[in-house]
C-alpha cells in the first residue's frame, strides 16, 4: 500500500480548503496577520504540494492586526458554468470583548495563479464563509453566525443563504441550520457538498484546540433540516472519546490532548473526489513539542482518505474517527513505495530579479521601496524601519517553520551609525513574541557590535552582558531550532563558528505561549523564521543579505 505522510503542507497552513479541477488540486489556507495573504498550494497527487500563488497581494491592510486576527479560513470553489475560481474568505477585525467582527469577501479568476478580481463585501454576520454552486447554477453561501448574546450558545448557528454572485447580494435572508451535529460545539466553518439526493453539511466543531474535530450532517434540500452523523460524533478527532462542552467558548480543552498520538487538533476538514472516485479529506492538525502541549508550528495541513457506507454516510476508510499521520495514496501508480513529502528546505542566494515566493512579512505589504533584489544584484536588500515591536511598518521577511529540528542562516553585511539602526536574523511569532540576533552601532566601542533581543510576552530582554564587537564586512549568523531551544552562532570571515549564548528556551513562541486577545488560549498561527533590519532613526539605512538557509 502507498501511503502519505502527514502532515501534507507542514508549518503554518491552518484551515485547508481543498479543490479539484480536472486533474490538479488546490489548497487555500489561512494566513492571519502575514502578507501576501491566502496561500494557495498545487498538487497533481495529493502528496506532493508546491505553494504557487497568493490570492491577496496589495489588496488588504493588515497593519495594527492583533494576534491572531486578520485573513481566516478561505474557501476556494469553482463554478463549472462560468469556469471561474472563487474565493471566499474572512478579515477578522477585532476579537476584542470577544465580539469578533468580521468583514467577509468574495474574489474570482478564470486562473488559479490570477489575476484574482477585487474583493466584493459579502456579510458581517460571523466567519468562515464558503459557497457551493448547485446544479441548478444557484449559489449558496454558509457561514457561522456570531453570537453576542448572553444567554445564548455560542458561538452561534451555521446560516445559509442563496447569494447573487455578481453582486454580492444575499437573496430571500439567512436561515439558521443547526448549532452543531454532537455535543462537542464552537462549531464554524459550514460547507455544502453534494452526492446522490444528499446535500451534505460539514462543520469544524470542539474549538480550535485539542478537541477539534470534523462533524457532518445531510439533508435532501439544502435549506434543511439536517440529520446529524449516527455516531453522534465527529467523523473525524484526534481526540476520540466522548466530549459535553455545548456553549463553552472556544477554548483549548487540554484535557482532551490524546497521549497516544503525534497528531493533535485535528479538525476543520474539506472535502475533495478524485478523478479516481476516491475521497480524501483535508484537515488541519498539530504537532506538539514532546512532553508539552506546546505547538510552535502553528495548525498545519494533513489528509484522510474517506469511504461512504451502504447508507450513504461518510467515515474515514479504517471505519474509525481517529486521524493519522499516514493515509493510502490514490490509485494512480503501482508503486509500493512510501510517498515522502515534499522538501520543505529553503534556499535563496538571491541571485534572481525576486526572491523565493515562501517569504513574507507580518503587517504590511512587501514592496520594492524597502525590500528588493534589484539595488545590488546576488543580494536581498532591506530597508530598515519600525522595531520588531511595531504592528505596522515591520521590515521582516520571513518563512514557515516547518520542522521541530532545523537551522536557519544568513549572511548579512551592514554598517549601523545608530544603535536604533539594526539587522540580522531570528524566530518571529508575533510583534509581542520574538528572538533577535543582530547587529547595531555602540557609541561605547563606537563600531558594529553583535548583540541579542527578545521579546517575550511583550516585554523586552535585552541580554546586555552579550555583545561581541565585530568589524567591517559580512557576518554570518546561525540559530539551530531544536524542539523549542535556540542555539545561536556567527561565524567570521570564513572561521569556525563561535556560540554566541546558552541555548534559549523559545518555547514559549507557540500558539499556546503567546499572549492572544483575552479570552482565547494565545494565538492559532505558528511561528516564523525571518531576516531583517530596523531604522528607528532616520528611516534610511540598509541591510545586505547573502543568502538565507533554512535546512530542515
Amino acid at each position: 500500500m502507498i501511503d502519505i505522510q502527514n502532515p501534507i503542507i507542514p508549518g503554518m497552513a491552518p484551515d485547508p480548503s481543498i479543490l479539484r479541477v480536472d486533474n490538479m488540486y488546490y489548497i487555500a489556507t489561512s494566513t492571519f496577520h502575514w502578507t501576501p495573504a491566502i496561500q494557495i498550494f498545487t498538487s497533481t497527487n495529493l502528496a506532493h504540494w508546491t505553494l504557487s500563488n497568493y490570492a491577496l497581494t496589495n489588496q488588504i491592510n493588515l497593519q495594527g492586526t492583533n494576534t491572531p486576527a486578520g485573513i481566516w479560513a478561505p474557501h476556494l470553489s469553482y463554478d463549472s458554468k462560468t469556469k471561474k475560481y472563487w474565493i471566499v474568505y474572512s478579515h477578522m477585525l477585532n476579537m476584542a470583548g470577544r465580539e469578533f467582527n468580521a468583514d467577509s469577501f468574495a474574489m474570482w479568476a478564470t486562473d488559479i495563479k490570477g489575476p484574482w478580481s477585487s474583493p466584493l463585501y459579502l456579510t458581517s454576520i460571523g466567519f468562515d464563509p464558503a459557497l457551493f454552486h448547485d446544479d441548478d447554477h444557484k449559489h449558496y453561501i454558509t457561514i457561522l453566525e456570531w453570537e453576542t448574546r448572553a444567554g445564548y450558545q455560542t458561538p452561534g448557528h451555521i446560516v445559509i443563504a442563496e447569494i447573487d454572485l455578481f453582486n454580492g447580494k444575499i437573496i430571500g435572508g439567512w436561515k439558521r441550520l443547526t448549532q452543531g451535529f454532537t455535543t462537542r460545539g464552537c462549531v464554524e466553518a459550514p460547507q455544502i457538498y453534494k452526492r446522490n439526493d444528499y446535500y451534505y453539511l460539514l462543520v469544524a466543531a470542539g474549538g480550535t484546540g485539542y478537541a477539534h474535530g470534523v462533524e457532518i450532517g445531510r439533508s435532501k434540500n439544502i435549506f434543511g433540516p439536517y440529520e446529524p452523523h449516527p455516531s453522534g460524533e465527529p467523523i473525524i478527532t484526534s481526540s476520540p472519546r466522548h466530549l459535553f462542552s455545548l456553549g463553552d467558548p472556544d477554548a483549548g480543552h487540554f484535557e482532551m490532548y490524546n497521549p497516544h498520538s503525534i497528531m493533535q487538533k485535528a479538525g476543520h476538514g474539506s472535502l475533495v473526489k478524485t478523478q479516481t472516485d476516491e475521497w480524501y479529506m483535508a484537515h488541519l492538525m498539530s504537532r506538539p513539542l514532546g512532553k508539552t502541549t506546546l505547538n510552535p508550528l502553528g495548525r498545519e495541513t494533513s489528509l484522510q482518505k474517506m469511504r461512504w457506507t451502504k447508507d450513504h454516510w461518510l467515515e474515514m476508510e479504517d471505519g474509525s474517527n481517529l486521524a493519522k499521520m499516514s493515509c493510502p495514496a490514490m490509485n494512480l501508480s503501482k508503486s509500493k513505495e512510501k510517498v515522502i513529502s515534499s522538501s520543505y528546505d529553503v534556499l535563496d542566494h538571491f541571485d534572481e530579479d525576486h526572491f523565493d515566493i515562501r517569504f513574507m512579512t507580518p503587517y504590511r505589504h512587501q514592496d520594492s521601496s524597502w525590500v528588493n533584489t534589484t539595488e545590488r544584484p546576488g543580494f536581498l536588500r532591506i530597508y530598515g524601519q519600525n522595531s520588531l515591536f511595531s504592528q505596522m511598518n515591520p521590515s521582516i521577511m520571513g518563512t514557515r517553520a516547518t520542522s521541530l529540528d532545523y537551522t536557519l542562516r544568513t549572511k548579512v553585511y551592514f554598517q549601523p551609525i545608530h544603535y536604533s539602526q539594526t539587522a540580522g536574523l531570528g524566530l518571529y511569532y508575533d510583534c509581542h513574541n520574538w528572538l533577535y540576533l543582530h547587529l547595531t552601532y555602540s557609541e561605547e566601542t563606537q563600531c558594529s557590535v553583535l548583540r541579542l533581543l527578545q521579546a517575550k510576552l511583550k516585554q523586552r530582554n535585552t541580554f546586555n552582558n552579550h555583545l561581541i564587537a565585530i568589524p567591517e564586512g559580512g557576518i554570518e549568523l546561525k540559530i539551530k531550532y531544536y524542539q523549542g531551544n535556540a542555539n545561536l552562532f556567527y561565524r567570521l570571515a570564513d572561521k569556525k563558528w563561535i556560540r554566541f549564548i546558552e541555548p534559549i528556551d523559545v518555547s514559549y513562541l507557540s500558539d499556546e505561549g503567546v499572549n492572544g486577545e483575552p479570552g482565547e488560549i494565545g494565538g492559532f498561527t505558528g511561528l516564523f523564521n525571518f531576516i531583517g533590519s530596523v531604522d528607528a532613526y532616520q528611516h534610511r539605512s540598509h541591510a545586505d543579505f547573502d543568502f538565507y538557509v533554512v535546512e530542515n
